[in-house]
């Protein structure tokens, strides 16, 4: 198990400067005070101006929390993740269900794929901006909640009454076999659970009788990086360098792998994005300088910053940036915050992975094969914004049994497209014939969503993703 990292603090320097800049300062609050034509509050002065002032000379992450934001701050982080176990689609003006999880207050209560919630406690989802729809049903979700549904075939519409349940949503939660022997895993997040969940996934694959994983950290924000050095000690030798720390008032630090580690020996791909972050870009780092793992996809977002907590007087707080972490080459994963940052000119210099092959510093996680998204082309957005492959899908599930060899034939294709057609839809023949490839697939994606979960949808969307597509190929030529 590895141990948790010890900050140690320097003493703090001479009082002489501090005293002396305290006294300009209160002169100045004094002289503002008197003489200002307006009322000056003072703690409004000092927790609105001075304060966030000192700290923006420094980062945009040191943060100081007065009275009633650093209760707010307690709130967030006792508060319990409750919800209703719905899995939406939601569209211009609807929300589509597409499962309810087993358990939850949804499936209880009824709720089925296909299901289009109308209103919201009386709140219409049509006339409501998309983005205004995510966040009211996010606040929804803490309260009980009544629903208005528009079922299939009923023409009559539903209520539904929901109360919120706390819910156990993985961290990794997405773990399947994209061929024979290479598996695919997905984490969103880095808690507590993180690395077991993961130790878990990789056996029910099939451990080291799997020939190769693909590790997908797209979008994972990150958060506890001692879980993400966990997970990273899994594929690293034991007494390898997961990281270091260094700040100005800290003694630098290292973090190995731990003696007693066991690691995996089958290659490994690693997919990150622009909001690949923190602890999930330590991760990474440390698997690309050893070596160890291919990544592929976009440069990841730059944050490696140590922040510390300080309570204060008043019930107020600082969260202050400390120190930076730096991969086992050297490289800083914060991004530039400006002329202080630590060894930032070093920055600009080349680093090597084990084997001396190259590597970019200067923030972030620069992958070894730029993998990016497929180009929206507009027969796509046309379907997705429309909501017609979705309201396809519905219908199509109340007609037929799906299995999960289910394919798309041609001939649903055709009656695809007439479907299409019907709802307005109506690009030029070329552009279906081009399209052809990619409206199965996610034609069997969202039948799939309704018919078998959304589990085996993304099983699907995994398939066509060109990233996992070039992690499987790459993955491939060294079998």
């Amino acid at each position: 198990m590895l141990l948790p990292l010890l900050f140690l603090f320097a003493a703090p320097p001479s009082t002489a400067d501090l005293d002396s800049a305290l006294k300009r300062f209160t002169e100045l609050l004094s002289i503002v005070e008197t003489n200002a034509a307006d009322p000056v509050p003072t703690q409004q002065a000092v927790y609105q101006g001075a304060i966030p002032g000192m700290l923006r000379t420094l980062d945009p992450h040191s943060i100081f929390f007065d009275p009633d934001q650093n209760e707010q701050l307690k709130q967030m982080e006792n508060s319990e993740r409750k919800g209703f176990g719905t899995v939406v689609s939601v569209l211009p003006g609807r929300v589509i269900v597409l499962q309810a999880l087993p358990g939850t207050p949804s499936a209880k209560a009824g709720l089925q794929p296909g299901d289009e919630i109308v209103a919201v406690n009386g709140v219409v989802l049509a006339r409501l901006e998309f983005d205004q729809i995510v966040g009211y049903l996010g606040e929804s979700h803490q309260h009980r909640a009544q629903l208005i549904v528009r079922r299939p075939g009923n023409a009559r519409p539903l209520t539904f009454v929901l109360d919120p349940e706390l819910l156990d949503s993985p961290s990794v939660d997405r773990a399947f076999l994209l061929q024979t022997g290479i598996g695919y895993i997905r984490v969103n997040g880095f808690d507590p659970q993180t690395a077991r969940q993961l130790k878990s996934a990789i056996e029910n694959l099939g451990g080291e009788k799997l020939k190769a994983l693909v590790l997908d950290l797209r979008d994972n924000p990150g958060g506890v990086v001692q879980t993400a050095l966990e997970a990273a000690s899994f594929f690293l030798q034991p007494g390898q360098k997961l990281l270091s720390v260094k700040g100005r008032g800290i003694e630098d630090q290292s973090v190995d792998v731990p003696k007693t580690a066991t690691p995996y020996a089958f290659p490994v791909a690693v997919l990150v994005n622009a909001k690949t972050a923190s602890a999930a870009e330590i991760l990474t780092g440390a698997l690309q300088d050893h070596d160890r793992a291919v990544v592929l996809g976009e440069p990841s977002f730059g944050k490696g910053l140590v922040q510390n907590v300080f309570t204060l007087t008043g019930n107020t707080a600082l969260a202050l940036t400390t120190a930076f972490y730096y991969t086992p080459s050297g490289r800083s994963i914060q991004k530039p915050l400006g002329s202080g940052h630590l060894e930032i000119q070093k920055q600009a210099e080349e680093f090597r992975t084990d084997s001396g092959r190259p590597v970019t510093g200067g923030g972030g996680i620069q992958p070894d094969i730029v993998i990016s998204p497929d180009a929206l082309t507009r027969l796509r957005v046309a379907l997705d914004g429309s909501g017609v492959i979705t309201s396809f899908a519905t219908e199509f599930i109340q007609k037929h049994d799906v299995k999960p060899d289910f394919e798309v034939s041609a001939a649903i294709l055709d009656e695809f497209e007439a479907y299409a057609g019907e709802h307005n839809i109506q690009p030029r023949v070329g552009e279906w014939a081009e399209e052809r490839g990619w409206l199965q697939s996610r034609l069997k994606q969202e039948i799939f969503n309704q018919g078998l979960g959304v589990a085996k949808g993304d099983e699907v969307e995994a398939q066509r993703d060109p990233a996992v597509r070039a992690a499987v190929e790459r993955l491939v030529a060294r079998l």
